[in-house]
C-alpha cells in the first residue's frame, strides 16, 4: 500500500489506534488484540475516558501501549451525570441513548490525533459509528472491531433482508432462515428494532448509523477463527462488505494467571474454594450471566432452589443489585458445596481451573470464546441481545445443553425443576461426558488457530501487511 497511508516504513514503527466501547464486554477482547498489536512490534495508543482508565492501565501495565482518556460530559437528558460505561446504567433500557451520546467526545478525540504520530490505522468498536467521520478527515483506514459471532450476525442480516420475522403470528413460531435451511429460528430469538415490521425511533437510528459506517470502512475484524463457524465466514465474505479478518480466540492472547503456591494468602477466596474443591475430588459448575443481565428476584428464587436441589458443587458470580436471595438461610444451608461471589471474576481464570467442568452461562460471545478455550461445556440461558442466536450455534453447531423455560419459549421464565434437570444432565450423566469429551477437542482446534501457521496468527499477519506494507 502507498507510503501515503502508512508513511515511511523503514522509518518508526506503525502506529495503531484503538478505540473500545465503553463496556468491559467490549473493552477486554480489545485489551487482547492490544498485546497482539504490540507483538508485531506496532505501536498503540488506546482512547478511553477517565472513569475506565484504571480498568485498562491494570491490565496493560506490563506494556509499552499508551492510554488516553477523553472527557465525555454528555448531554443525555435520562442518563445520570460521571456514568462512562454501561455496567453503571441504572438500566440496559438507557443502552441506545448512552451509546448516542459518545458522539460528544469526537471533537476531543480529533484534536488528540492531530498530537500522536502518523497513525498507519484505527480499530474501532462498531457502537463508535462517528469515528469513521474521524478516520476520513485523517485519511486513517478505519477496521471496526465486531463483538458478535458469524453465525449470529448472518443469521441477522439474512432474516433483516428477507423479512423472514413478519410471516410468523407467534413469537415462538419456528421459521426456517433461507440461506441455511437446517438452521429455524423465532421472533424471540430478537430484540428490536430487528421485530419491527416499521422499525423507527433511537434504536433503529442508532443502528443504522453503526451498519452505515462499517459497510464504508476498511474491514472488520472479528473475535471468531475460521474452523469454529467456516460456512458462516464463507457466506459472510460472499454476501457483505467490507471484508471480514478472523483474528479471534483474543483472550488467548492474555497469558493466564499463574498463582504462586508459597503465597496462598494472596489468592482470591474464590481461587482458595476452587483449589479446595479440586483437592476434594469435586467437579464445580461455575454460574455467571454478565454484568448486564438483569434478572428478577422470582427468577432468582428459582435459581437458588434449583442449585441446592441439584446437590452439584457451584461457584455462582451474582450481580451486587441482585445478591440478596429471597431465602436469607440459602448460603448457609450450602455453603459446604456452594460459594456466592458479588465482586468481579477473572472469568478465564476460573473457567481455566481443573475443578470447573461446566458453565452455566447467558452465552454472550466473550463467555462462549473464554468457555470454548477453556473446553468447558455450557449450559445455555440466553438473556438479551443476541445471546439467544449464541446459545443455537452452541447447541446446534457446535456442542452445549440447554435449559428448559416452563412454557417452551426461548425468553420463558425457566422452574428450578427444569433448572435442577439440566445441571444434573451436564455434571453428572452420559450426555454430559459426551459435550465435555467434545469440548476438549473444540478447545485444541482453538489453541492451534493463533500459534505459529494457525489461521488467526496468519490472517492478522496478513491483514497488518495489507494495510502496512510491512512483513510481520
Amino acid at each position: 500500500m502507498s507510503s501515503s497511508i502508512c508513511g515511511d516504513i523503514d522509518a518508526q514503527p506503525h502506529h495503531v489506534v484503538l478505540f473500545p466501547f465503553m463496556s468491559k464486554g467490549h473493552i477486554i477482547p480489545i485489551l487482547h488484540l492490544t498485546r497482539l498489536l504490540l507483538h508485531r512490534r506496532l505501536a498503540v495508543t488506546i482512547f478511553t475516558t477517565q472513569a475506565n482508565h484504571a480498568f485498562l492501565s491494570e491490565s496493560l501495565n506490563d506494556t509499552s501501549a499508551s492510554i488516553l482518556d477523553l472527557p465525555f460530559s454528555h448531554n443525555a437528558p435520562d442518563i445520570p451525570a460521571g456514568i462512562e460505561s454501561t455496567e453503571k446504567l441504572p438500566s440496559i433500557s438507557l443502552f441506545h441513548s448512552f451509546a448516542n451520546a459518545t458522539k460528544v467526545m469526537q471533537t476531543d478525540f480529533e484534536q488528540a490525533l492531530q498530537t500522536l504520530p502518523h497513525v498507519s490505522f484505527m480499530v474501532s468498536d462498531g457502537f463508535l459509528w462517528w469515528t469513521l467521520e474521524s478516520a476520513s478527515k485523517f485519511n486513517i483506514p478505519r477496521l471496526v472491531f465486531n463483538g458478535m459471532s458469524y453465525y449470529s450476525l448472518s443469521i441477522s442480516r439474512a432474516v433483516a433482508n428477507d423479512r423472514l420475522l413478519f410471516g410468523a403470528e407467534l413469537d415462538d413460531e419456528l421459521i426456517t432462515v433461507t440461506p441455511f435451511p437446517w438452521i429455524r429460528v423465532t421472533r424471540n430469538d430478537f430484540e428490536p428494532p430487528f421485530t419491527e415490521p416499521e422499525p423507527k425511533g433511537l434504536k433503529f437510528e442508532f443502528t443504522m448509523k453503526a451498519i452505515t459506517a462499517t459497510k464504508n470502512s476498511y474491514g472488520i475484524i472479528f473475535n471468531s477463527f475460521n474452523e469454529l463457524e467456516p460456512l458462516f465466514v464463507d457466506f459472510f465474505n460472499r454476501k457483505y462488505i467490507p471484508k471480514a479478518w478472523s483474528v479471534g480466540p483474543l483472550c488467548l492472547a492474555e497469558p493466564p494467571k499463574v498463582r504462586n503456591e508459597a503465597h496462598n494468602n494472596y489468592k482470591p477466596i474464590w481461587v482458595q474454594w476452587l483449589d479446595k474443591k479440586l483437592e476434594q475430588g469435586n467437579s464445580v459448575l461455575y454460574i455467571a450471566f454478565g454484568s448486564q443481565t438483569q434478572i428478577s428476584p422470582a427468577q432468582l428464587k428459582e435459581i437458588a432452589i434449583g442449585l441446592e436441589e441439584s446437590k452439584v458443587n457451584f461457584l455462582w458470580v451474582i450481580r451486587k443489585s441482585e445478591s440478596e436471595i429471597s431465602d436469607d438461610k440459602f448460603e448457609e444451608r450450602v455453603k459446604d458445596r456452594g460459594i456466592l461471589v458479588r465482586e468481579w471474576v477473572d472469568q478465564r481464570e476460573i473457567l481455566m481451573h481443573e475443578s470447573v467442568q461446566g458453565f452455566l452461562s447467558q452465552c454472550g460471545w466473550n463467555s462462549v470464546l473464554e468457555s470454548i478455550c477453556a473446553g468447558v461445556p455450557i449450559l445455555a440461558w440466553p438473556m438479551m441481545a443476541e445471546q439467544p442466536l449464541n446459545a443455537r450455534m452452541v447447541v446446534e453447531e457446535i456442542v452445549g445443553l440447554r435449559v428448559e423455560t416452563c412454557n417452551g419459549s426461548v425468553r420463558g421464565f425457566v422452574k428450578w425443576e427444569g433448572l435442577e434437570k439440566m445441571v444434573k444432565e451436564l455434571m453428572e450423566e452420559e450426555k454430559g461426558k459426551e459435550v465435555r469429551k467434545k469440548s476438549k477437542e473444540v478447545a485444541q482446534m482453538a489453541k492451534k488457530t493463533m500459534e505459529e501457521a494457525g489461521s488467526s496468527k496468519c490472517t492478522l499477519d496478513l491483514l497488518v501487511d495489507e494495510i502496512c506494507g510491512k512483513k510481520t
